[in-house]
């Protein structure tokens, strides 16, 4: 080989010459030929690693080259430079102790570097996790390789020096590296932090490749050398400070503080004591210059907390806010609110950084709070243990003056408990410090087959308030020596020692263990019984059963089932099958239809489709679990289909049953056949669309916008349209007439049971669909509910309401500003009850028009949103309200909603006749006469026969 395309400089580390081998292995195995390995040594390398990296040379003479420096010891950065000088391929990459390229890499990086001349390429890359049996990416990796792409400025792919992306699993032009002097710092460790970003700076061109390149990466640990993660991390920052790339400096210090302090600060309940006290030590030392105060300030509050006092070298602190960062929603310090009204963690003062106000612990109760319950000590002695801790108080809130306590160990599944009393209480400012003593061998008696792990809790009472709290402790708090003496209920044979430990959340628990002979053998006898042949067999068919019973419940043979069997039975005279928004809710049009029918009195067979709970669904009405065989069977034998979504669409409609779909609401966004997602299908998928709107008898429109927008875009026939209205918003109707008659005080049994008080304005957020299909997923809303309440508690009371397929994650307020309607079942409730809407491109607006009461459309993604999705109107253009970007417009406008209203009542009430000229409030009646005409006339009779 005369000069290689790419070059690997490979410095053995603590791997030794298992890593080395793997790693010339990679190299060797490459697709790319041309392809060397250049193992650097220090004259001091140990003698298995020089005898394994001969061992390589001779094998592959032309491919492998072995290189020692002149200079003993000293930091890998050294030999990094001496495979640098002496590198012969038109690339060189270096690899890390033990790091694996992927069998394409070098190819990869190759032939991309020569097509599009690019000075530096690189690629994704792999780290192993702590235990070292697993890899895992980064996960800024997927912004920085979304696809393979050429950059010339380091602000178009900000994760290169924003985050050590370039540690590894990137090469450079070997011309470029001499033209550029680029060389390793070798006066520091962590010397591949600096040098990725000094080179992207350097060179023209960088070439990124959506490939991963690199992997077996050694597992991150940030307390290893932290002065020297703290030095590199200055370097790389002293370099975007000199090339005057502000902004990417402030990424690159919150970076730090989160992929470094923060993750330190994880870890701290899995260390030693001494090994804990030695990093605060040396934290204190290196941070103090080095975590800007702006940057910090923009963490959470628990972690800018941990930053704080990790800084500060405070070791019990970070331990305490470890364990709020590891157990979200803990109180795991003492909180102290201030005049000012803020709420800090103890002993912050007047430091912004230990301002935890916005967690909003101080609005709740004592039972209602989470608290960390710390272990602080545990001995045994015999089966006798001895435990001691304390129990975290806020300064807002505690049990009353004669609490009682108890100490509970409870199995893994719940099933079983026992509990004995805590000793001794002492409460003071801050919490309760306890005392328990207990014999184990006697309280604690398992049966000793599957109940053997069990974990730790304490519940205090005062005789109002009840709060339990698991026990919190640190890894090396226990140890072998604290095992205790067990006695089984199926005897020592089951089990013989309670081996006390900390679980992966950081609580105490027992194991129940066999350590001596009667034990020990009973459970080599339970491993063979269940491990020898007959016993595999068994397993094995046990599965194959399991997997037949899975099918007969599968949606595949439900569906066949269907088709095959129920649609040959007589439909049912009568029946009808009501569904709103498949299953989740007994709400929207389908509840105005049903209860239109029940007030009038028709002799109608009705059942409700349900998926998940029965609550909120009418008592005494007949119910079927969605996807249920009786849910088949019920549609099959059903002569009304009546929902405002859709049936499954694999179902075909009997024959001889009529079909109701009520809708959902009119479109701002494209549907149907319209939607740039339907568009893409393949055929046989738009069939099956256009099959399921097929089965539509009536289609329920509120406006000619509907006509030209939902009924062109699903491809619906003139004669299935019926232009009643939505019977949902007849109780629009109503409460509009009731507010002209009699105003709108009081506000009625809803408002009472949300709690909400007559002298606040009440705000509905209703936030439409962002996600696609799927599962239901929680996500935070685009409106900050924590700093609505802060501005305008006094004034208003939010409901959220979360689109039905999504749930809000909500940050815990005041009592009475915030409230989570999300699971109330019927819409029309909430907007009759609201004074202002706030939604964002929801169809709720077109309802909330009908109340001629103040709309405002917060949409900050609003441009994205139509571009993505698609609109049929220029929403900016037709609102019935002022659209907002961004929260202080929104703010803004609300601090003035009166005056502002003012100039959209016309665009409004145009809004309102536009989108709804066919709501009159008698729809549900309307559409009673015309679907179910036939049971009308019956009823009359039968009226007329009894007279």
């Amino acid at each position: 080989m005369n000069t290689p395309d790419v070059s690997c400089v490979i410095t053995p580390g603590p791997g030794g010459a298992t890593a080395l081998r793997a790693s010339v292995g990679s190299v060797l195995g490459q697709s790319l030929r041309a392809v060397e390995a250049l193992v650097v040594l220090a004259p001091d390398t140990e003698d298995a690693v020089r005898a394994a990296a001969g061992a390589l040379t001779e094998g592959a003479p032309e491919r492998v080259r072995v290189l020692t420096t002149e200079t003993p010891g000293g930091f890998a950065a050294v030999r990094r430079n001496a495979g640098l000088s002496t590198a012969r391929g038109t690339y060189v990459l270096v690899l890390g102790d033990g790091e694996r390229l992927q069998r394409h890499a070098c190819r990869t990086l190759w032939e991309t570097g020569e097509r599009t001349r690019a000075d530096l390429v690189a690629g994704g890359w792999t780290r192993l996790t702590g235990d070292g049996a697993k890899e895992q990416e980064p996960p800024w990796q997927h912004a920085l390789f979304p696809r393979s792409r050429v950059v010339s400025r380091l602000t178009d792919a900000s994760e290169l020096v924003v985050r050590d992306a370039l540690v590894t699993g990137f090469c450079l032009r070997r011309e470029a590296v001499e033209r550029h002097g680029l060389r390793y710092d070798e006066d520091l460790e962590h010397s591949e932090i600096p040098f990725g970003p000094r080179a992207a700076s350097a060179v023209r061109r960088i070439a990124l490749v959506r490939r991963r390149i690199v992997s077996e990466r050694a597992p991150a640990d940030p307390g290893r050398d932290l002065a020297g993660l703290v030095e590199a991390h200055r370097r790389v920052c002293h370099l975007l400070e000199a090339q005057g790339l502000t902004d990417l400096l402030e990424e690159r210090e919150r970076a730090f503080l989160l992929d470094r302090l923060v993750a330190l600060v994880r870890t701290f309940p899995t260390l030693p004591a001494a090994e804990r006290e030695r990093l605060a030590a040396t934290a204190a030392r290196v941070l103090p210059e080095s975590v800007p105060e702006p940057v910090l300030l923009t963490l959470s509050p628990v972690e800018r907390v941990g930053v704080r006092l990790l800084e500060r070298g405070d070791a019990d602190g970070v331990l305490t806010a470890a364990y709020a960062l590891r157990r979200r929603g803990t109180v795991a310090a003492p909180l102290v609110q201030g005049r000012d009204g803020r709420v800090r963690w103890q002993g912050g003062d007047e430091d912004p950084a230990l301002d935890v106000t916005e967690l909003g612990h101080q609005h709740r109760a004592f039972g209602e709070l989470r608290l960390m319950n710390r272990l602080t000590r545990y001995e045994a002695d015999g089966g006798r243990v001895l435990l001691e801790g304390r129990l975290v108080l806020p300064d807002h809130t505690g049990p009353g003056p004669a609490p009682t306590a108890r100490l509970e160990f409870r199995v893994r599944d719940g099933a079983r408990t026992f509990g004995f009393p805590v000793d001794e209480l002492r409460r003071d400012a801050t919490g309760i410090s306890w005392r328990a003593r207990a014999d184990l061998s006697r309280v604690l008696r398992p049966l000793g087959t599957r109940d053997t792990l069990w974990d730790a809790r304490m519940v205090v009472e005062d005789g109002r308030v009840r709060s339990v709290s698991d026990l919190f402790a640190a890894h090396d708090l226990v140890g072998p020596e604290d095992r205790s003496p067990a006695r089984p209920r199926l005897g020592r044979a089951a089990g013989d020692t309670w081996q006390p430990y900390v679980t992966l959340k950081d609580h105490l628990a027992l194991r129940l263990e066999a350590r001596h002979r009667p034990a020990r053998t009973t459970r080599r006898l339970v491993h063979y019984a269940t491990h020898f042949r007959p016993a595999r067999r068994a397993r094995l068919l046990l599965r194959a059963l399991g997997r037949r019973r899975d099918r007969l419940r599968s949606r595949g043979l439900k569906v066949s089932v269907y088709h095959s069997w129920f649609l040959r039975l007589p439909v049912r005279r009568g029946t009808v099958v009501f569904e709103s928004h498949m299953g989740t809710c007994y709400g929207d049009s389908p509840r105005a239809v049903h209860e239109e029918v029940r007030r009038r009195g028709l002799p109608l067979r009705c059942v409700w489709s349900y998926d998940g709970s029965r609550e909120g669904f009418p008592a005494g009405e007949r119910l079927v679990r969605r996807w249920s065989w009786r849910y088949l069977w019920t549609l099959a034998r059903a002569e009304y289909w009546v929902d405002n979504q859709g049936f499954p669409q694999h179902l075909r409609k009997p024959t001889g049953t009529t079909y109701l779909q009520t809708w959902h609401g009119s479109a701002y966004k494209r549907m149907g056949f319209d939607e740039r997602r339907v568009r893409m299908q393949n055929a046989p998928q738009r069939e099956r669309l256009q099959q399921a709107v097929h089965r539509f008898d009536h289609f329920l429109v509120r406006s000619e916008h509907d006509v030209r927008t939902l009924a062109r875009a699903y491809r619906l026939p003139e004669r299935t349209l019926l232009r009643t209205g939505y019977p949902r918003n007849d109780v629009l109707f109503a409460a509009r007439t009731r507010d002209e008659a009699e105003g709108r005080l009081p506000r009625g049994p809803l408002a009472e049971r949300l709690g909400l008080d007559d002298h606040r304005q009440v705000v509905l957020y209703a936030p439409t669909f962002r996600g696609g299909p799927g599962r239901r997923k929680r996500r935070r809303l685009l409106l900050d509910a924590a700093r609505f309440a802060e501005r305008f508690g006094d004034r208003y009371t939010l409901l959220v309401r979360a689109h039905y397929l999504e749930a809000a994650s909500l940050p815990v307020c005041p009592p009475g500003t915030v409230v989570d309607v999300s699971g109330h079942h019927d819409t029309g409730e909430l907007l009759a009850l609201a004074d202002v809407l706030i939604t964002d491109y929801s169809s709720i607006m077109f309802d909330y028009a009908l109340l001629d009461r103040p709309i405002v459309l917060f949409a900050p993604d609003l441009d994205t949103y139509a571009a993505e999705r698609g609109s049929y109107f220029d929403l900016r253009e037709k609102a019935p309200g002022p659209v907002t970007a961004t929260e202080d417009e929104l703010f803004a406008v609300l601090d003035s909603l009166k005056a502002v209203d003012t100039g959209f009542r016309a665009a409004r009430a145009a809004f309102a006749e536009e989108f709804g000229g066919y709501d009159r409030g008698d729809a549900a009646r309307a559409v009673v006469d015309t679907v179910f005409a036939r049971h009308l006339s019956r009823t009359t009779r039968t009226g007329e026969d009894r007279r």
